[in-house]
């Protein structure tokens, strides 16, 4: 077994697509509208679904925007430099909430943004050999 993908239900699906590619710098690898249903779903990923997980962005087309509830987390992205992609998810249009810095207790390099529908991503920063025996 392996993880495919992580669904997340978008409000404006050309926005959340805009900002997964063009902030984030994943690409759309498939869309799909189904016009019985009222849905479109589009997939969006760093690599091919069949190399690595994928985002599944579902649109209800007669839903504008969704209540994310308490229960939700975040979707983590491995990164070279926290502080580099900081600078440019910002350069991109996009929101950091939490700067790039060492998590609190420890020594990982984390920080957040936020999509357009209010999802929120973390960036892991890649443990170089040396801060791995940290």
């Amino acid at each position: 077994m392996r993880i495919l993908h992580t669904m997340l239900r978008v409000g404006n699906l050309d926005r959340a697509i805009s900002f997964y590619t063009e902030v984030l710098g994943m690409r759309l690898l498939r869309r799909h509208d189904y016009p019985e249903g009222r849905f479109t779903l589009a997939f969006v990923g760093f690599q091919d679904e069949a190399d690595g997980a994928v985002i599944e962005l579902t649109h209800n087309w007669d839903t504008e925007a969704y209540e994310l509830g308490n229960g939700y987390g975040h979707i983590a992205l491995e990164v070279d430099d926290a502080y580099a992609t900081c600078d440019a998810v910002r350069a991109r249009g996009g929101k950091v909430t939490r700067e790039a810095g060492p998590m609190k207790h420890g020594t990982t390099v984390i920080a957040f943004v936020e999509d357009p529908d209010g999802y929120k991503i973390e960036f892991i920063q890649k443990k170089t050999i040396a801060s791995a025996k940290d």
